[in-house]
């Protein structure tokens, strides 16, 4: 039986620290070299997994964005993406400007994500750009509006802010049914919440099925922590909670493991993978 093994990032394979510990890279090398199929599917795009993951001799493809691209970092290329339709780009520009927010709007282009910006004046904008400028090289472009964007291959839109600023939005954006409004807490900053927009067309569930299908997978073991995961364990025919999930999380989940902060996945992944080797 030809079994993917999947895990979100942030919460789940990373440590406290947003980093993959010395332990884990050996592990995850020394399994994926006897035959482990193993990937990861994280709402991070490729400019900041490439780097997280460079250690790991990745050989399946990455769900990117929570299901927005698949991407191959062995060839350094796109697999798949899917656009925001072009019929709900001017409402969700309209939801924004309205509601004040500073975001960030993801485009590719032949092979190419950039990430667009209209402000960054808010203190949680300010604190996501600097991160990832630091810790990634990762670069941002300046634009007078979004509306300059709406012609380009939109993809994927995200903003970091309190629950309070975002809820509205929110409430609004998921009318919508073209597109996938996800709502959920920041793991590393409690005061801030996310706000993600794509097409309803990606998903990690549906990241998930075609990688499942392109590659011929009969079974499809999966690890998580947050909301976002839920349609990760929808697709898979086990799917395991770490410790520290969310309460929902744990509940959907087929068994809970240990907290991500102790190397749970890969822990879990020694220890039964050897048991069931494809």
């Amino acid at each position: 039986m030809k079994t993917l093994y999947i895990s979100d990032l942030d919460g789940t394979l990373l440590n406290s620290s947003a980093a993959l510990t010395p332990f884990a890279i050996e592990t995850l090398n020394r399994l994926i070299e006897e035959g482990m199929h193993f990937t990861v599917a994280t709402a991070r795009t490729s400019a900041t997994v490439t780097h997280m993951l460079a250690d790991v001799a990745m050989k399946v493809p990455v769900v990117l964005m929570n299901g927005v691209a698949i991407y191959d970092m062995a060839q350094g290329c796109y697999v798949e993406t899917n656009n925001i339709p072009e019929q709900s780009r001017a409402f969700i520009f309209e939801v924004l400007r309205s509601e004040g927010l500073e975001g960030f709007l993801y485009v590719i282009e032949d092979n190419v994500l950039s990430t667009f910006y209209e402000k960054i004046d808010s203190p949680h904008a300010k604190l996501f750009v600097e991160e990832r400028v630091s810790r990634f090289g990762k670069s941002f472009v300046k634009v007078d509006s979004f509306y300059s964007c709406a012609d380009k291959n939109v993809v994927y839109y995200s903003v970091v802010d309190t629950k309070e600023r975002l809820q509205s939005a929110y409430e609004r954006l998921k009318r919508d049914s073209r597109i996938c409004v996800e709502f959920y807490r920041d793991i590393y900053y409690p005061e801030h919440w996310y706000l993600e927009i794509c097409s309803r067309l990606a998903s990690k569930f549906h990241a998930v099925q075609r990688l499942r299908r392109g590659y011929g997978f009969d079974k499809v073991v999966s690890f998580g922590d947050n909301y976002n995961d839920l349609s990760l364990f929808e697709a898979s025919d086990e799917c395991y909670a770490v410790e520290n999930a969310k309460p929902e999380v744990k509940a959907r989940a087929t068994g809970v493991i240990g907290d991500n902060g102790n190397d749970a996945v890969p822990r879990w992944l020694l220890k039964n993978y050897n048991k069931s080797k494809d």
